[in-house]
């Protein structure tokens, strides 16, 4: 079994898959100031609880944008993995074997979970495509059709967002806004934060996916697109660019990488 782990600024999501099979995955909050022993209580006790047994991993691989984290998760694979594992565990940067070239002026700069998720787009169409990632950042990143990387957008995601109106202003709340706007002009504080935010995120997406699109191939009309990250569901009826959404598209991402220098 393989165990796959993508540490982000807010969220950690993990997973185990047998082949290609993902059997369990989490997600739970990152905390930087977490250690690899932390780690294998917590985490250990999830498999418990998913009737998988720790002894049976046998390849780990993380990306991660939390530098302290790395370190931890990797220190917890080297003490309570490493008798057991077949091949090294795999921390994924832009040296890493991917099959996608990080074509950009800095590759060292990309995140890791960038890269991964356009390892697992590439997989699903092989073709230029664009993955949006909403996270605690919004990211969109492309891909040309020489499987190169190009680089991306990032922008303000809509928890920050959300967070920035209610902590910055003097009378704006904190909205919730998992439910559909009960109308698009608002006409109370709260509707229109509400409306403003997910029509405002939808238009956000479909702008930038027409301009990177042009830019990828101007030939084409559209390219196709791949979404991921928590609140991805959130965003997609209020746009008409989204192709597909993925929430577990990091995962497959790491799990194609691991297979890919396995094999090597």
């Amino acid at each position: 079994m393989l165990f796959t782990v993508d540490v982000g600024n807010s969220h950690t999501v993990s997973g185990v898959f047998q082949g290609d099979q993902l059997l369990a995955h989490w997600r739970l909050k990152s905390d930087q100031d977490r250690t690899a022993d932390e780690i294998a209580i917590r985490y250990h006790a999830l498999f418990q609880m998913a009737g998988l047994k720790i002894k049976n991993i046998s390849g780990f691989i993380v990306s991660s944008v939390v530098p302290t984290l790395e370190t931890a998760w990797l220190s917890y694979a080297d003490k309570y993995l490493a008798r057991q594992i077949e091949v090294h565990p795999i921390s994924v940067s832009h040296r890493t074997d991917t099959g996608i070239v990080v074509a950009t002026k800095n590759p060292a700069e990309v995140g890791a979970d960038r890269i991964v998720n356009a390892v697992a787009a590439w997989e699903i169409y092989r073709d230029r495509l664009i993955v949006i990632d909403f996270g605690t950042a919004i990211t969109f990143d492309c891909v040309n059709n020489r499987r190169e990387y190009v680089g991306g957008t990032i922008h303000p995601g809509i928890g920050i967002s959300l967070d920035a109106l209610a902590g910055r202003t003097a009378k704006l709340p904190r909205v919730d806004i998992d439910t559909e706007p009960t109308e698009k002009i608002g006409t109370t504080t709260d509707s229109a934060i509400h409306s403003g935010m997910l029509y405002g995120f939808g238009g956000l997406v479909d702008r930038m996916v027409d301009t990177l699109a042009h830019e990828l191939a101007p030939e084409r009309p559209r390219v196709k697109t791949v979404a991921t990250g928590g609140m991805a569901h959130l965003i997609e009826p209020y746009t008409r660019t989204i192709d597909l959404i993925n929430p577990l598209l990091t995962l497959e991402g790491l799990r194609l990488i691991h297979e890919r220098n396995h094999q090597s």
